[in-house]
């Protein structure tokens, strides 16, 4: 009989454990290639810098970086793992992101950017909307900011924001604010202090398309609120729930918006100083909360172009954004 050296077990082992790495090894390096083109100029744009990434379970996972050179064209070799990815590109001091979906090509992708300018009047405010929901707890504030870019050219002024907002000093800690640019999707952004009182900013390029900006805080409980506009180029409205009566300086009554029977009022002055009426919510009980997951697909809330006052379609857009108010801050990516 022959003997077995103690070497051949080893052997064996060692050309196991080869076969098992033989298919990872023969992983290929798969490339993603395109062109950067440049919006405000229509042509390929050179020197942008552009990142691969990949959420996981510790946020995103970056799988590689290239630079546009002279003829707008980039390559990044990675070995690029199932799932969506998302493609950023860098220009003029603002970030523009690309999806990758499940089975894209990933060769000749064409990746949109575009020049940005501080001047005033790239971005125009297309409405302001305030609903009040007072509980016997608390009284809840959501603002909807609607910006409209209809020009090839990013606004994009850091110093002054892209919008400004009242806070109370009660209700800074329960501040939050979401933004959902042209194609993105909603992320969370703080709310920055600026020099004046009680007023903050929200710092985030306004890009051609059209930029919501969701301002959300909780107010001490009461009948009494006050507020005031850091600007007026905007119209501004205030909606209540069917139950909730305002009176007081800086509003006037609009109407009731039939299907829901909410409340519309205008604001009249950069002040408003409001004696509330009763309770109520426009969120249904059926509406998720922050902390519950229902596993459900998402609604999209998208409020239409306003370019006359129709309070109907008001008062649905505020009843939508109730409802998926919570969601929007679990989908938001940072």
């Amino acid at each position: 009989m022959r003997e077995t050296s103690v070497s051949e077990p080893r052997r064996a082992a060692g050309w196991a454990a080869c076969c098992l790495l033989l298919p990872l090894c023969a992983l290929p390096a798969l490339a993603l290639d395109g062109i950067v083109l440049n919006g405000t100029t229509r042509r390929p744009q050179a020197g942008v810098e552009i990142t691969l990434v990949q959420p996981g379970a510790k946020g995103m996972n970056q799988l590689g970086t290239a630079t546009s050179g002279g003829d707008g064209k980039f390559k990044i070799d990675a070995i690029i793992p199932p799932g969506p990815g998302l493609i950023q590109a860098s220009h003029s001091g603002v970030t523009y992101n690309q999806i990758i979906t499940p089975g894209m090509p990933l060769n000749g992708v064409e990746v949109k950017v575009f020049d940005a300018t501080k001047a005033a009047g790239i971005a125009k405010a297309a409405e302001h909307l305030i609903l009040i929901e007072p509980t016997s707890e608390k009284i809840k504030i959501s603002e909807t900011f609607v910006f409209l870019n209809e020009t090839t050219t990013t606004f994009n002024d850091p110093a002054r924001g892209s919008a400004r907002f009242f806070i109370p000093a009660a209700s800074v800690d329960s501040a939050r604010v979401v933004i959902s640019a042209p194609g993105g999707m909603p992320i969370t952004r703080p709310a920055i202090k600026t020099g004046d009182k009680n007023i903050y900013k929200a710092d985030y390029p306004l890009k051609p398309g059209e930029t919501r900006i969701d301002l959300t805080y909780a107010a001490p409980a009461g009948q009494k609120f006050a507020g005031k506009l850091p600007a007026s180029d905007f119209s501004t409205h205030i909606v209540t729930p069917g139950s909730v009566k305002l009176t007081g300086d800086g509003i006037e009554m609009a109407g009731q918006e039939p299907q829901t029977q909410a409340n519309i009022y205008n604001v009249t002055g950069l002040d408003y100083n409001l004696l509330i009426e009763g309770t109520g919510q426009l969120r249904t009980e059926s509406a998720a909360s922050p902390e519950e997951d229902t596993g459900q697909p998402k609604p999209a809330f998208v409020p239409a172009r306003i370019d006359a006052v129709k309070w109907w379609i008001m008062g649905l857009t505020f009843s939508i954004l109730a409802l998926i108010g919570a969601m929007l801050y679990r989908r938001g990516v940072a």
